[in-house]
C-alpha cells in the first residue's frame, strides 16, 4: 500500500483537514489547528507531504512521524499541527485496512465513557438559547459558547 493523493480542507475558523489516500482506496483523515496562521500551515502540510509521505507504506507511522518531525526546524505550533494531523490520518489508514479502531492499534480503551460538549454560536441571546436548546434536543447536556452582547 502507498500514499498516492494529500487533500487539505480548511474550515473557519480555524481548522484544517487533511485526507491520505491510497492506491488501495483506503483514505484516512487528520486535523491540523491553524490558529491565524492558516495559509502557513496549509502549504507546510502540502510542501511536506509531497516530499515526505507521497509514495510511502502509511504503516511506518513511527518511521514518517520520525522524518516528519525531525526537520531542521524542529517543534513549534506550525510543524506540531502538521506532524499531528499527519500521524492521524496514518493511524485512520491502519485502522482501516486491519478493520480495528485506531483506538484499538494504540493500546486499547483508556475509558468506557467521556463527556463531551457541543459549541455553539450566535451574537444575540435569542441566538444562544435557540442553539442550546437544540444540542439539548440531540442529547447533549453540555454547551460551550463565546460571550453574547
Amino acid at each position: 500500500m502507498k500514499i498516492t493523493n494529500i487533500e487539505l480542507f480548511q474550515v473557519k475558523p480555524r481548522w484544517i483537514f487533511v485526507k491520505l489516500s491510497t492506491d488501495e482506496g483506503i483514505s484516512g483523515w487528520g486535523e491540523m489547528i491553524s490558529g491565524t496562521k492558516t495559509e502557513t500551515v496549509i502549504a507546510g502540510a502540502y510542501e511536506w507531504g509531497n516530499r515526505i509521505l507521497l509514495g510511502r507504506n502509511p504503516f511506518e507511522i513511527e518511521r514518517l512521524w520520525q522524518e516528519l518531525h525531525r526537520s531542521f526546524f524542529r517543534g513549534g505550533p506550525i510543524c506540531g499541527t502538521i506532524v499531528s494531523g499527519f500521524e492521524m490520518a496514518l493511524w485512520d489508514i491502519k485502522g482501516k485496512a486491519l478493520n480495528v479502531p485506531a483506538w484499538e492499534l494504540l493500546g486499547g480503551k483508556a475509558r468506557d465513557r467521556i463527556k463531551v460538549y457541543s459549541w455553539i454560536g450566535g451574537d444575540r441571546p435569542d441566538d444562544v438559547v435557540a442553539q442550546a436548546q437544540d444540542r439539548v434536543d440531540k442529547g447533549f447536556d453540555s454547551v460551550k459558547m463565546n460571550a453574547t452582547e
